[in-house]
């Protein structure tokens, strides 16, 4: 097979391939294993033609990027099967579907093509949950996150009366997926991170409240009814949410989900976009993934060294810090140099929050419902965005802080639990600490 066409490109541009898109241009033969020599040509040709693969075109540098744009539309149009679907001018990329020719074509011609991406899948990865944090005493205090915007990007969120009364605080609501204008949540992942973030307890006579109770909230669905969706969709995603940041006032992206990581490219078209978002001002904050306990299993984005990573604690539902321990699933580091990654840890086990009614979750984990409005989940994807709703509190006081700012905030105000870095980070985040430093008088 070596002298077949595709096994020589995957040779000769290895470095303008990802690992994933050259493993599926390889296995494009690999029907012909059994299949009798003399067949093998005009399969091969065939098969070049039709076998359709999702990706996304880094180009070598904004100035360029057009042009090589223009060039690539030029030559797909003369292929069948093949699409140039979505630009993204914030990190020199398109996303398309080309087939194995057209990549051929493509990286052969001067498209000045930096690297092509596999659009590969990504997947979604409060009792005492709020009180663990030291949150609720802040809350006392005056600080509830009001005037600061948090958009949950992830598989939508439901107007759930906790968001919605005693006024409506979802901002707004952006639809990649469907393209739908009213806000919903056909899987409840979105929603529980929403309240995980910013529910204000109004069904539960405050019981289960986020450490934000009166931030915005922007719903941005880049998830399917089943939690997944590719590269393309959270770029996109993304994207919408740096375009309409001043409009909106975009104050926190809250991210549980992500794809799994190649530590030989620490800038991939994830990591480039989330840190586009942190340059633009906005404060990025990543679930580190549910691989764990393996080392090395942070996900993608949250091996960016930029933005702010979060692991996953199980307070053992009590607000005690004596017995806590790292969530078996929460993902460990190294990741791409650093060593500290995730960033810090917040609670992430058995986190009770928003029900979507009718969604996916809510159908199929009927168990996991509590009282009517309610909803129980474990994941570092819950453990993101209740840091989110702490950086809102941060926002909430030092309005002019920077993202640089508010990280150094939130891991000043991180607790060392004896844990090596690539385990806890800074450690297990305390809110009354973090505002501390920021030189709130008491």
């Amino acid at each position: 097979m070596l002298g077949f066409s595709m096994i020589q490109l995957t040779k000769t541009h290895s470095e303008k391939l990802d690992k994933e898109l050259r493993k599926s241009l390889v296995h494009l033969y690999k029907p012909l294993r059994r299949t009798p020599c003399f067949l093998h040509r005009s399969i091969e040709k065939y098969l070049e033609k039709r076998k359709k693969f999702p990706v996304i075109i880094e180009f070598e540098e904004e100035k360029v990027m057009y042009s090589g744009i223009s060039k690539v539309h030029d030559l797909v149009g003369k292929e069948k099967h093949c699409k140039v679907e979505h630009e993204f001018p914030s990190t020199c990329c398109c996303s398309g579907v080309l087939t194995a020719s057209a990549i051929e074509k493509i990286l052969s011609d001067d498209c000045h093509i930096k690297k092509i991406y596999y659009d590969r899948e990504v997947m979604a990865l409060l009792d005492v949950a709020s009180p663990a944090v030291h949150a609720r005493a802040l809350n006392q205090m005056g600080l509830t996150g009001k005037g600061v915007n948090i958009a949950v990007v992830d598989t939508g969120v439901y107007p759930h009366q906790d968001l919605t009364q005693p006024e409506n605080r979802l901002i707004a609501f952006k639809d990649v997926v469907n393209n739908r204008e009213e806000a919903y949540d056909d899987n409840g992942h979105g929603t529980h991170c929403a309240g995980d973030a910013a529910g204000n307890g109004f069904a539960s006579n405050d019981k289960y409240q986020g450490p934000a109770p009166e931030a915005g909230i922007i719903g941005v669905k880049v998830l399917n009814q089943m939690g997944s969706g590719s590269l393309s969709t959270i770029i996109a995603g993304i994207q919408w949410c740096i375009d309409h940041k001043e409009e909106y006032q975009i104050d926190i992206l809250s991210l549980s989900l992500g794809a799994a990581a190649d530590e030989s490219d620490c800038d991939d078209p994830l990591v480039q976009i989330v840190d586009q978002a942190w340059e633009s001002g906005i404060v990025v904050i990543v679930a580190a993934g549910n691989s764990g306990p393996d080392q090395r299993t942070v996900a993608t984005p949250g091996i960016s060294s930029k933005v702010i990573t979060v692991g996953a604690v199980d307070d053992r539902n009590t607000v005690e810090r004596s017995d806590e321990q790292i969530a078996s699933f929460s993902s460990r580091g190294p990741a791409c140099g650093e060593d500290s990654k995730p960033d810090l840890v917040t609670p992430g086990v058995n986190i009770v929050s928003l029900r979507s009614p009718g969604s996916y979750l809510d159908k199929t984990s009927k168990s996991n419902r509590v009282e009517d409005d309610y909803f129980n989940l474990s994941g570092t994807s819950m453990a993101t965005p209740i840091c989110a709703g702490v950086a809102a509190l941060i926002l909430q006081e030092h309005p002019e802080y920077t993202p640089d700012q508010v990280k150094q905030q939130l891991l000043a105000g991180a607790v060392d639990i004896g844990l090596p870095p690539y385990v806890q980070g800074a450690g297990y985040l305390d809110a009354e600490k973090a505002l501390e430093f920021t030189g709130r008088e008491e």
